[in-house]
């Protein structure tokens, strides 16, 4: 067998229960983790419910496969790694994980395909969404319970409230952060979200902040010693709304793109590939939910608390699908699920329709204050008036 002939095959397959968000998995890094942490080929078969003869015929055939040895052992020592299966785990771990939205995206399509041949009363719902680890937990919360299918697909807050407003979808999920009017958001937010034309769901409650090895944990407690200690930063995609985060962080604490290292313009899509990435050495920090630090057992030093909004478009708030949706979010289970979630907590009014200037008040208050400004005493048009009208 030529181990440089070796190709690539994808399946997917139909079991019971419920597979939390994106799993892929694979019997070579599935055994490979086994050996590893077990730390023996005897811990390894108990671990996979197999036989120490199973898993030693296992190894040997996929080095085999591969062309390279996989695991070294020595007397009275521990099983390691080689050097190559360690960058094979950790090259495998980063594609699957920046890979994420799309397997997730691809799961909840083949899904559908399952529940609308069983029972066409099912109610479908398409969400775009900023990427959130609560959202595919949601998804199996209210299939399971409420008979909703959410049909998800991930993308930054600006482009699904984008999609949302060319009817790309029902309803679109983005955040804000606890910052009052800040520019940057309501800036670029503002262009896609409109008072009157949009009504928001409050979904949950998280907490943002830099994600970091232990190693730099004594050297950090703020966003500006990222580029004070010279680390490595990764960033998300412009549009995100974490994206946005990081530029009011710039914004908010002089900070030069250019003074991040180089590293500012290296991207991911997600919280796990950011964490990921952290964690397998290929950056030093970066910004992302708790519970993706937590993850991958990353130090989180916390920076903002963000309020996670499903938006839909007027009209569409007494859509069925919709008002299942609302109902599953004011459940007690729906609460109960967030508090277990790391870096999550539930919304104040779950599941509570909203104007758009009654979530995000701040936004609009200035414009309110100057419309309702009072008209000079002789009657004249006042100029910032006058100047708007004639635009």
């Amino acid at each position: 067998m030529d181990p440089n002939d070796v190709r690539l095959h994808l399946r997917y397959t139909f079991e019971h229960g419920d597979q939390r968000g994106a799993e892929l998995g694979n019997p070579l890094f599935e055994l490979l983790a086994a050996v590893i942490e077990g730390g023996s080929i005897r811990d390894a078969a108990q671990t996979l419910g197999t036989s120490y003869r199973y898993v030693w015929g296992a190894l040997r055939k996929w080095e085999q496969v591969l062309g390279e040895a996989l695991i070294s052992w020595s007397q009275g020592k521990k099983a390691r790694p080689t050097p190559f299966a360690e960058r094979l785990l950790w090259a495998e771990r980063r594609a699957r994980t920046r890979m994420q939205p799309h397997i997730e995206a691809l799961r909840s399509d083949l899904a559908r395909v399952l529940v609308e041949a069983r029972d066409e009363r099912y109610q479908l719902l398409t969400v775009r969404a900023s990427h959130d680890l609560a959202l595919p937990v949601l998804q199996q919360h209210v299939a399971r319970e409420g008979d909703l299918h959410l049909d998800i697909g991930f993308q930054g807050s600006v482009d699904a409230l984008r999609a949302l407003n060319e009817r790309q979808c029902l309803v679109a999920g983005f955040h804000v952060p606890d910052l009052g009017a800040s520019t940057v958001f309501a800036r670029a937010l503002k262009r896609v979200l409109k008072p009157g034309r949009h009504k928001l769901m409050a979904c949950s409650r998280r907490v943002q902040g830099l994600m970091l090895r232990q190693e730099h944990a004594a050297v950090v407690r703020a966003f500006p010693d990222v580029p004070r200690q010279g680390l490595r930063f990764v960033n998300r995609q412009p549009g995100s709304g974490t994206r946005l985060l990081v530029d009011h962080l710039m914004h908010e604490h002089a900070v030069k793109p250019d003074e991040l290292f180089g590293e500012y313009a290296h991207v991911e899509h997600t919280h796990v590939a950011v964490a990921l990435c952290v964690a397998s050495g290929v950056a030093d920090v970066g910004v992302g939910v708790e519970a993706a630090a937590v993850q991958f057992g990353l130090r989180f030093i916390p920076l903002v608390e963000e309020n996670y909004f499903l938006a839909c478009l007027a009209p569409n708030i007494e859509h069925p699908a919709v008002q299942r949706l609302r109902a599953m979010l004011a459940g007690a289970r729906w609460r109960d699920i967030l508090v277990g979630l790391s870096g999550y907590r539930p919304h104040t009014a779950p599941g509570v329709v909203l104007t758009a200037e009654e979530a995000l008040p701040s936004w609009w208050r200035r414009a309110q204050r100057t419309a309702s400004r009072p008209l000079a005493r002789n009657n004249t048009t006042p100029r910032g008036v006058a100047r708007r009208t004639s635009a």
